[in-house]
């Protein structure tokens, strides 16, 4: 589109103001009306109702007389009352965009202010990326921030992500770096752990109270989570100290489940874009039935209990949601769906997610333990809603509110 501009004259119109119907009409019909002048690119925004809007003109011949229409150009603009500028523009600056490495990074937080902004650009520019955007993806307040950069050289997006990831405690901000393109936009598949993740709490230390043995379960828990044990010999050691646990116990306890803020509107919202979504969890299959059930999962995987005559003998039936099958479950499910990889989002919290959230296109580390935090690709701990990750798909507060309605 850019070739061929030698002999051309490039000017920049700067046109800002308070918003009105009828501004970008006026003045692009003023310069419809002079066969010689070429829009070779534009761009408006709205900032709080104040616009923004830059017209790049070429004109044949560099000697050729612009003053008719700039002159036009002003006077339209003094009577729909905006500020109206132009300047040369360097022609050897026009498609220089297409060599840059594009990266988007989302910024997420109580409130995403000066100091952290501050911070992370200069994390940024130490690596060549130069910031072209910022934009406020919260409605309320700056408590989401997306910023699209560039950089002339590719940036490995792992690299830079560590680097912001110990940032983000400095300045208390979670900090996740994407590439800028396509397959960020084209997202279609969401899986996610069950215990600490969809819900706020570890279902088998909820069976545990029931059953009397609520010490001896959380510290098996605790040591599996951090990576510390081995998950499957945990797991079978606590579910035999949930021996003769009734379906009554099993029920009350689904009955005292709460989800995380932001489970159920970010279900709805994903169900309304068409993506499938899923449960793969260490937990038990009783409960991820009924969520799946409840909130429309089109897939659940979980542990099968072992009953007998109405009560648990503290063994499991069949394989263990473990690790390694949780990672095989989200690419199992791909192929099923024809979809790839890079089209896949998991969502986790234990050591038992971090192959699944290695394995799929966006793994994301929610509210996790310092051992999967450090190890997964994105962390969100500054964020307390699951929704917030709708916000590392460039989907605003404003949007998701009209989805969720």
């Amino acid at each position: 589109m850019y070739h061929d501009l030698k002999n051309q004259e490039i000017i920049l119109i700067s046109v800002r103001g308070k918003d009105l119907p009828g501004i970008t009409s006026r003045l692009t019909a003023t310069i419809a009306k002079d066969k010689k002048a070429k829009i070779l690119d534009i761009e408006q925004t709205v900032v709080h109702k104040k616009l923004i809007l830059s017209i790049l003109l070429a004109f044949p011949e560099k000697n050729s007389d612009k003053s008719p229409l700039l002159k036009e150009l002003l006077f339209a603009a003094n009577a729909l009352g905006v500020e109206l500028g132009f300047e040369v523009f360097d022609p050897k600056l026009l498609g220089e965009e297409s060599s840059h490495h594009q990266y988007v990074i989302t910024c997420l937080g109580e409130e995403v202010g000066a100091y952290p902004l501050s911070q992370i650009a200069q994390a940024l520019a130490k690596r060549g990326v130069n910031i072209d955007k910022i934009s406020k993806l919260g409605l309320k307040n700056i408590s989401a921030v997306e910023l699209i950069a560039h950089a002339r050289k590719p940036v490995d997006p792992k690299v830079l992500t560590r680097e912001l990831l110990s940032l983000s405690h400095k300045v208390g901000v979670d900090i996740a770096i994407q590439k800028h393109d396509l397959l960020r936009r084209a997202k279609r598949l969401v899986l996610m752990d069950m215990d600490s993740t969809l819900i706020q709490s570890e279902v088998i230390d909820e069976l545990a109270k029931q059953a009397g043995v609520a010490k001896k379960v959380a510290a098996i828990t605790h040591q599996a989570m951090n990576g510390k044990f081995p998950f499957t010999q945990s797991l079978k050691k606590r579910v035999a100290l949930l021996k003769g646990l009734t379906l009554s116990d099993l029920e009350k306890t689904y009955k005292t489940l709460k989800l995380t803020n932001g489970a159920a509107k970010l279900l709805k919202v994903l169900k309304h874009l068409g993506y499938k979504t899923g449960l793969v969890s260490g937990g038990f299959t009783y409960f991820t039935e009924q969520l799946k059930r409840d909130l429309g999962f089109d897939y659940a995987f979980a542990n099968v209990l072992e009953i007998r005559n109405g009560r648990l003998t503290g063994k499991l039936i069949g394989p263990i949601i473990d690790a390694k099958r949780k990672a095989l479950i989200l690419e199992t499910i791909a192929q099923g769906e024809k979809i790839s990889l890079d089209q896949t989002i998991a969502i986790g919290d234990g050591a038992n997610d971090l192959l699944m959230l290695t394995k799929a296109g966006l793994g994301i580390a929610f509210q996790a333990k310092p051992y999967v935090r450090e190890r997964a690709h994105y962390s969100i701990s500054k964020h307390s809603a699951l929704d917030s990750i709708l916000y590392l798909l460039g989907i605003s507060e404003r949007e998701i509110e009209s989805l969720a309605r």
